[in-house]
C-alpha cells in the first residue's frame, strides 16, 4: 500500500514539472509566468514531502532497502566479529 502510495506521489510531481513546461513554453503574458512558477514551487514541495516521507518509512520500518546500499550492511554485519 505505501508503495502504491509512493508512485502516486511520484507520478503527480512529474504532472507538475509537465504542466510547468506547458506553461513556460506558451509564456505570452505574466500568468503564464506566474503559473509556471506555482506549478514549480508546488513540485518542489510535493518532492520534499515524498522525500521526508520516504525517511520516515524506512525508520519505522514500512518500506525495507534492498540493493547495493542493503547487501553492504548485510556484508558489514557478517564482517565483524562477536566479542567473547
Amino acid at each position: 500500500m505505501i508503495k502504491i502510495l509512493i508512485v502516486i506521489a511520484f507520478l503527480f510531481i512529474v504532472f507538475n514539472l509537465g504542466m510547468a513546461l506547458y506553461h513556460l513554453m506558451n509564456a505570452k503574458d505574466a500568468k503564464h509566468s506566474q503559473k509556471t512558477a506555482k506549478a514549480l514551487t508546488f513540485r518542489i514541495g510535493l518532492s520534499l514531502v515524498l522525500f521526508i516521507a520516504l525517511i520516515i518509512a524506512l525508520s519505522l520500518g514500512l518500506i525495507k532497502p534492498h540493493g547495493i546500499g542493503a547487501n553492504i550492511q548485510h556484508f558489514n554485519a557478517q564482517k565483524v566479529p562477536a566479542k567473547p
